[in-house]
């Protein structure tokens, strides 16, 4: 999130001058990072000090942010992933660690929405979802956790959903079960982790801007908007991405194993 300011007492990038930015020195990968969320995570990251590893397969758009974040001043590679391959995940791990020396914040934003589904009882998007959004997850800690055990610090973020704590009318289950999936996960690894200096959180965004598949008609949108969002409207990318640079921070050094709902009340009803 860009904030303009006025007065001489801080820098065109919103910083106050002289102020340490909060993740300088730090080197991150975000998958799913060419659009959307991951985008807005990768801008945020490098505007504040991070070397960023933009992660996805669709490389176009991938590359746009790359060179958005070269032109600002700040330091980004492109990596080509599938992050449900494991073969993938080690060249892309060795690939980062050869250019920026190590790998301190792994954010795992890439995912495949379930809502689009007309037949919810379909056994194909149960294997996409499930591929994605949970073995992908599972193996990006999995081939990064040993680089981080390394050095003895890292933070993972995790990104679910608000779909991983209750069930939704129109989503297919396998998307819920995947989302769930990430959200127990995140804890084991936590526990697992925590005396390595490794944290490992979840986040869980409510209803966003709808992902590339999804259709919402405008009265669907109406619908989740007045009766489903105490705060009457949708969430921002830039507001998760906020969420995730908190945790991803050292401002986030006691919080390992929890969950940050950014849901706009969703789930308090």
């Amino acid at each position: 999130m860009r904030i303009a300011y006025t007065g001489n007492d801080r820098n065109t990038d919103g910083h106050a001058k002289g102020a340490a930015m909060r993740l300088e020195g730090k080197v991150a990968i975000i998958t799913g990072a060419a659009r959307g969320m991951g985008a807005e995570e990768a801008r945020m990251f490098a505007r504040e000090g991070a070397k960023v590893a933009v992660a996805d397969i669709a490389e176009e758009e991938a590359q746009a942010v790359v060179a958005e974040i070269a032109e600002a001043g700040g330091e980004a590679m492109f990596l080509s992933l599938n992050v449900a391959s494991e073969e993938n995940w080690a060249e892309a791990v060795a690939a980062v660690v050869a250019r920026f020396g190590g790998v301190d914040i792994l954010v795992n934003n890439a995912g495949v929405d379930g809502a689009h589904e007309p037949h919810l009882l379909d056994t194909e998007p149960w294997d996409e979802v499930m591929a994605v959004n949970a073995r992908g997850v599972f193996l990006a800690m999995k081939t990064v956790i040993p680089e981080m055990r390394k050095a003895g610090r890292g933070s993972i973020i995790n990104v679910s959903s608000i779909s991983g704590f209750v069930g939704m009318e129109g989503t297919h289950m396998g998307y819920n079960a995947s989302k769930a999936a990430v959200r127990i996960m995140t804890k084991s690894a936590a526990v697992q982790n925590a005396k390595q200096g490794i944290r490992v959180n979840s986040v869980h965004p409510g209803i966003m801007p709808p992902m590339q598949r999804t259709v919402r008609t405008p009265e669907r949108v109406e619908y989740l908007v007045t009766e489903k969002i105490p705060m009457g409207r949708i969430g921002r990318v830039e507001e998760v991405a906020a969420g995730v640079l908190f945790l991803a921070s050292d401002e986030a050094s006691y919080i390992t194993g929890t969950e940050l709902v950014i849901d706009g009340g969703y789930l308090a009803i």
